[in-house]
């Protein structure tokens, strides 16, 4: 089993203070940070664009996963690798060639992924999976921070985990969506090699034990 990899979601940052926030998580151990990158179409919600994530890139070295719930992805990704993405999450449901933006991608020097909705099935992705580092399964539906984990998604990352697996595929699995000290377990058990978390960690006390709570 690959080490656990904590990635706090900005989105649930106190975003008057990002640098504040992204520094104490820098301070205290993590080594990724998600980037949840909204544009009020394909989800309804508006959050930053890659002017936000260049001036983050300036005052922290931390692996930035950038999320792109976005329409028309392989119009904008590039600017957010040049803003500093390590790796560049977009989504199966809004795209028609998806190999060639996960090629181009990787051919630029980042890390690709592909991410599916909660009603997406694992088989529309199977055959990207040679192609990307990376499967976010997202377990709310995307927007907005603070929502339920929806219980009927470990199922599918049992799927995905076997999947990967038998085909040996270098892919990690990601899950976003309502991810605290219960559920990161069950997410974990299911295959589950990267964590984002977001409320649940800005919303404690004490940031560095919720982080910690979750790679336990």
């Amino acid at each position: 089993m690959k080490k656990i990899i904590i990635a706090p979601s900005i989105l649930s940052a106190d975003f008057s203070n990002l640098a504040r926030d992204v520094k104490m998580l820098e301070q205290i151990g993590v080594e990724w940070i998600h980037i949840d990158v909204m544009d009020g179409h394909f989800v309804p919600n508006i959050t930053i664009g890659s002017v936000v994530v260049k001036s983050l890139r300036k005052i922290t070295k931390l692996f930035f996963d950038v999320h792109l719930m976005i329409t028309n992805p392989e119009k904008y990704w590039r600017d957010f690798k040049k803003a500093g993405a390590d790796l560049i999450v977009f989504h199966q449901e809004n795209l028609d060639d998806k190999k060639k933006l996960a090629k181009e991608i990787k051919n630029s020097g980042v890390k690709a992924g592909v991410s599916i909705k909660p009603e997406t099935s694992v088989e529309k992705i199977e055959d990207l999976l040679p192609y990307v580092d990376l499967v976010l399964v997202m377990t709310v539906e995307p927007g907005f921070a603070g929502q339920s984990f929806i219980e009927d998604m470990v199922s599918k990352i049992k799927c995905l985990r076997k999947v990967i697996d038998a085909k040996k595929y270098n892919c990690l699995i990601e899950i976003d969506g309502g991810i605290n000290f219960q559920t990161s377990k069950v997410c974990v058990k299911a295959g589950a090699n990267v964590l984002v978390s977001g409320s649940y960690i800005f919303s404690s006390k004490d940031p560095t034990e919720a982080i910690k709570s979750l790679s336990i």
